[in-house]
């Protein structure tokens, strides 16, 4: 039930900025059409084969063989001419485009976006193009872009976007029930999650992502104590607030579920959004993931 938005300042003419991200802000594709948000996929290299990353009916088949095939996926970011063709769909609508990528700290989706606005402003140097750093991923980063989005939309200047984006930043919180922690030591891209995996054999690890850290805040034994603490530690951090949510899941959805009906019994929520993981996201996470994502007003 998305939250109603202020009208657009003046909606004869077109927004001052446009916003340009990458699919593993999870947003749903039909809010990124909403606010005209250019989501650059990232790809997967399976099977000898190279897909776009997306959030499609496919994604519970797509798991399905994550969990029981052999080969080991790996992931790609976005070529800097991607991010070249993104900007210039988002330009021509636009007086300034901002490009949100998720965490540096865990792809190089940041440094092919730095190439591609480069390349853009040698060949047009006027048109003013922010890049920054979500510090998140999931929909932990989707807030962060959708929050940009709607201050544009409201006819808000570049400065302003930018500044909106970076106070989201430090609100946003991910909190995820892992099935393994396989995956995410796999990846490398946590170096101390390797030693987390040695430690929680046949436990279902609660993590929180946030500010780009990512910490063990709790080792269950089985899924349902880990979707119970989650759901108190959301409840905890809620309290009293309204609250903008996403819960997120790779192929269990009936653990989804589970946490939104946790979540509107605890907390005032304004705004929510149920998907699966995207496919890249999952690479790094394993199947079996549930999680929730939040902003308090």
């Amino acid at each position: 039930m998305p939250v109603p938005q202020p009208p657009i300042t003046n909606p004869q003419s077109p927004p001052k900025v446009a916003i340009v991200t990458d699919s593993t802000a999870c947003i749903p594709p039909d809010v990124a059409a909403r606010y005209g948000i250019e989501a650059v996929p990232v790809h997967i290299i399976f099977g000898g084969r190279t897909y776009a990353d997306s959030l499609t009916t496919d994604t519970a088949e797509f798991y399905d063989r994550l969990r029981t095939s052999t080969d080991r996926p790996t992931t790609a970011a976005p070529s800097p001419g991607m991010y070249i063709e993104a900007i210039g769909r988002a330009a021509r609508r636009a007086d300034a485009v901002l490009v949100i990528t998720v965490s540096a700290q865990f792809s190089a989706m940041y440094d092919s976006a730095r190439a591609a606005i480069d390349a853009v402003h040698a060949e047009s140097p006027a048109l003013d193009i922010r890049l920054m750093d979500s510090r998140n991923a999931a929909m932990a980063q989707g807030f962060v872009v959708l929050e940009a989005a709607r201050a544009a939309e409201r006819g808000a200047n570049i400065d302003d976007v930018v500044a909106r984006a970076e106070e989201m930043t430090g609100r946003v919180t991910l909190l995820a029930m892992l099935d393994t922690l396989t995956y995410l030591a796999r990846s490398g891209r946590v170096p101390r999650v390797a030693a987390w995996a040695a430690g929680v054999l046949q436990v279902k690890p609660v993590v929180r992502f946030s500010a780009s850290d990512i910490k063990l805040v709790a080792r269950t034994r089985t899924r349902p104590k880990a979707l119970d603490r989650m759901a108190a530690i959301f409840a905890e951090s809620t309290a009293g607030r309204r609250v903008h949510l996403a819960v997120h899941h790779a192929n269990v959805p009936e653990d989804a579920a589970y946490l939104l009906a946790a979540a509107q019994r605890s907390a005032d929520i304004v705004e929510s959004y149920v998907t699966e993981f995207t496919q890249v996201m999952g690479v790094h996470t394993g199947p079996g993931l549930a999680g929730l994502a939040w902003w308090c007003e």
